[in-house]
């Protein structure tokens, strides 16, 4: 047997070698794992594909990806509630308080067609307008409401709605949320009014803690932009209502919480 073949036979030999083999295959094996894992990388980047559901994301993250989302989704925002002035608006908001816009608006034209001035509407007795917006529920607080602001726009704003949250809040049956519609649909300036809907979404979002809807307004206002927080409120409601809605929903449907769900919530309903 010649020198080199005994060489070869050699058990130290022969370990190097088997050692060797299996690390340039270990090498080759994980430079096909990386040379994959970059591609898909750069797929997502042009796509511009959300990433795993599993992927952590900062608040101003989520923000971001939620705005492209909801902005293919609902290019065009028309106000829900029916109105043709900044008073009608006003009113109609008022009436929305735990009730539907579907049915406001199927109750004001009842309401308008008798008086949809402030001049009109004290001329009506509180229990005429209680009995007109029975259907939109809590009659007795709002009908007085109506007709006790109704009284102070007259006497106080020369019968117009004033484009103040100050003195809009400081009107019988307006509070923030409603003053804060009325601001940003009738007269333009950017407000965040946040109902219990949008409060519910951007805590399963995780775009704020959920403690209350003063938070949850501050914090929604700190993540986007001023500039689309009159459009974007509308988006959110909408939104909610077609694949969020509070009861009988399945998150992995849900194109922003199966993507962008608050861990916590995504587990409570995994739970069976």
């Amino acid at each position: 047997m010649r020198n080199d073949e005994l060489e070869l036979m050699n058990p130290l030999n022969i370990k190097t070698s088997v050692f060797t083999s299996y690390w340039l295959f270990i090498i080759h094996h994980f430079s096909f794992i990386i040379e994959n894992l970059q591609r898909s990388i750069d797929n997502l980047k042009e796509n511009k594909e959300p990433l795993p559901m599993s992927t952590k994301y900062t608040r101003k993250e989520k923000a971001t990806a939620i705005t492209d989302i909801l902005e293919k989704l609902y290019p065009s925002t028309p106000i829900p509630l029916d109105h043709k002035d900044p008073y009608t608006l006003l009113i109609a908001v008022l009436l929305s308080a735990q009730c539907t816009d579907v049915r406001v608006n199927k109750v004001t034209p009842f309401l308008f067609e008798k008086a949809d001035t402030p001049q009109e509407m004290i001329q009506l007795e509180v229990e005429t307008i209680k009995g007109i917006i029975r259907p939109c529920g809590l009659s007795p607080r709002k009908s007085q409401a109506i007709y006790d602001l109704s009284h102070i726009l007259i006497n106080e704003h020369d019968g117009q709605v004033p484009a103040s949250f100050e003195a809009l809040e400081a009107l019988p049956g307006v509070g923030h949320k409603t003053a804060s519609v009325v601001m940003s649909q009738a007269f333009g300036v950017p407000a965040f009014p946040v109902d219990t809907h949008i409060h519910r979404l951007a805590w399963r979002w995780g775009l704020s803690t959920g403690k209350n809807v003063e938070k949850t307004e501050k914090d929604l206002k700190y993540l986007f932009p001023e500039a689309i927080w009159n459009k974007l409120h509308l988006q959110i409601i909408f939104f909610g209502r077609e694949y969020c809605p509070a009861r009988g929903h399945n998150p992995k449907e849900c194109p922003i919480c199966g993507i962008y769900g608050r861990k916590a919530y995504l587990n409570e309903r995994a739970t069976p």
